[in-house]
């Protein structure tokens, strides 16, 4: 699903970019678009996926540390404490307002 998704968005990308159609069809597209985005179960989906997304980093960011252990430089290491620090006392949202939860 996700590679169709990527394929139709680039085809789409590509159609406004490539045509000659003109502003009005440009506008059309940027509709139809902003629609799609604001529609709940894609917002529904894009927020599962950026969960799942997340989840998976977690559990693999756990594995690479197990192996990894004391290896990794300072500054990586301080970089991970301050994310986890700011995750830890924010709204539960992050940049694109969708919640971590």
């Amino acid at each position: 699903m996700r590679y169709r998704l990527t394929f139709v968005v680039g085809l789409a990308l590509g159609y406004v970019l490539g045509t000659k159609a003109g502003r009005e069809r440009y506008e059309q597209l940027k509709k139809s678009a902003r629609q799609v985005a604001q529609n709940p179960a894609v917002r529904n989906t894009a927020e599962s996926a950026a969960q799942q997304g997340r989840q998976f980093a977690g559990k693999a960011y756990h594995a690479v540390s197990d192996k990894v252990g004391d290896r990794v430089p300072e500054s990586v290491a301080g970089r991970v404490r301050s994310l986890r620090e700011r995750s830890a006392h924010s709204d539960g949202s992050d940049d694109w307002g969708t919640s971590h939860r």
